[in-house]
């Protein structure tokens, strides 16, 4: 019988993988607390929501610049460093908006300069973060590993959350931003705890001839451009998270807690399909694994703005987040499994940068036709175009259809021998069986 729930192996077999994973739930958590504390504590202070969003638009640069730099610096040094000095200046961050809370009058400017300072030391840590993944789970197991760290995101999304409102309601704010402070403890302990994690050749010089040295790498990769392309062709065509506050109100009818289960739908179908995710070790065709989730991603968007039923939409909502989901855990699979291991942290920055700033420009997008053309048909022209974009994408570069996992290079493979005895195992029931 097929896996159906999500492969735990990974956590099974690879200790420093189980301890990074469970040091960084905790942190997630807390990280989530901080999120929603610094939101409510904004418009505590201003009553606007202005400020609240322009609290999110600093940390955009700061991400994008740590993210790229962050990624020559994890292929430059020792990653385990890395990470850990990463965590202790987030630590760091979330403790300067924890003392400035419990003032008698708290500061406005503090939670944009912590933030800030947080986006570009979250741009350190990430493509450290995924860098590293390679060198401490086998090649085979890759998929599951990337689909534990969804169902670590998306749990800390939910958790987080709902923690810090009860929190914030019966403690109050400087105990939510403590609680996040203390949870790097166990982030820290985690990366204190792995080996060295030095890319293999000893790493190369950081500074801007190494991003360019990545970009240049990029350019000539197809199968990788087509990932970070399909990505940013999801995101810009098919983000409708700024119309949510119209749709709520208007197309629903409803008020603040309609648009809430709105923003929530897409976070729970992601959960959920996260959780459900034990077939991907299985998939050899990870390319049209790709490109189907984008597709069903921008069918569901369409579709969604089309149903003036709550329930409807909610559902497919959480059918796009699954959608994501499965496209997320196989672009950072063919990452991780086509990047020489000397370049895995600057295409992970520029992974992490296309991520991060994909959401932003589609917010952009959807206010601008919603503006032009309503509100339900810049939902609609969205999905459709990125359905569309997909096309236009597998057409312009056949590669990521015709990607087959079983006939790539594993240039990330560490010459150990369990590493060895994974591969083979993984080629002795690929020779066995065809997938579906």
């Amino acid at each position: 019988m097929p896996r159906v729930l999500a492969d735990v192996t990974p956590l099974r077999t690879s200790p420093n993988f189980r301890r990074l994973w469970l040091g960084q739930m905790v942190s997630g958590v807390g990280s989530q607390l901080t999120i929603v504390g610094v939101a409510y504590q904004t418009y505590q202070l201003t009553h606007s929501s202005f400020m609240v969003g322009l609290v999110s638009l600093v940390q955009f640069l700061p991400l994008l610049f740590g993210s790229l730099y962050g990624g020559s610096i994890a292929d430059a040094h020792d990653r385990r460093r890395v990470l850990l000095v990463a965590q202790l200046a987030l630590a760091t961050t979330s403790l300067g908006l924890a003392l400035n809370a419990g003032l008698a009058h708290p500061l406005l400017w503090p939670l944009f300069a912590c933030t800030a300072a947080s986006a570009a030391f979250q741009g350190l840590d990430m493509p450290a973060r995924k860098a590293a993944l390679p060198m401490i789970v086998s090649v085979a197991d890759l998929p599951a590993a990337n689909a534990l760290q969804q169902v670590l995101f998306q749990l800390a999304a939910v958790v987080g959350p709902a923690l810090a409102g009860l929190l914030i309601a019966t403690s109050g704010l400087s105990v939510v931003y403590w609680c996040d402070v203390i949870s790097f403890g166990a982030a820290i302990t985690a990366v204190v705890m792995l080996p060295a994690l030095v890319p293999r050749g000893g790493g190369t010089r950081a500074g801007l001839r190494s991003i360019a040295e990545g970009m240049r790498y990029l350019r000539h990769q197809r199968l990788l451009a087509s990932t970070f392309l399909i990505d940013v062709n999801a995101m810009v065509f098919g983000m409708p998270r700024a119309l949510f506050p119209a749709l709520g109100t208007g197309l629903y009818g409803g008020g603040a807690g309609t648009v809430g289960l709105l923003y929530a739908a897409p976070a729970g179908g992601a959960l959920i399909g996260a959780l459900m995710t034990g077939w991907v070790g299985n998939v050899r065709r990870q390319g049209r694994a790709v490109v189907v989730a984008v597709v069903v991603w921008g069918a569901a968007i369409a579709v969604f703005g089309l149903i003036p039923i709550l329930w409807v939409g909610l559902l497919l909502l959480a059918l796009a987040g699954a959608a994501d989901v499965i496209s997320a855990v196989f672009r950072n699979s063919i990452l991780q499994t086509t990047v020489p291991e000397r370049l895995q942290g600057r295409l992970s920055g520029v992974f992490t940068a296309v991520v991060t700033g994909g959401p932003r420009l589609g917010d952009a997008e959807a206010g601008a036709v919603a503006a032009a053309a309503g509100v339900q048909a810049s939902v609609v022209s969205g999905g459709l175009a990125c359905v569309a974009g997909v096309g236009v994408i597998v057409w312009r570069i056949p590669e990521l259809w015709s990607y087959d996992v079983r006939t790539s290079a594993l240039p990330n493979a560490p010459p150990t021998r369990g590493m060895a005895d994974a591969v083979e195992k993984a080629v002795e029931e690929l020779t066995e069986s065809e997938p579906g």
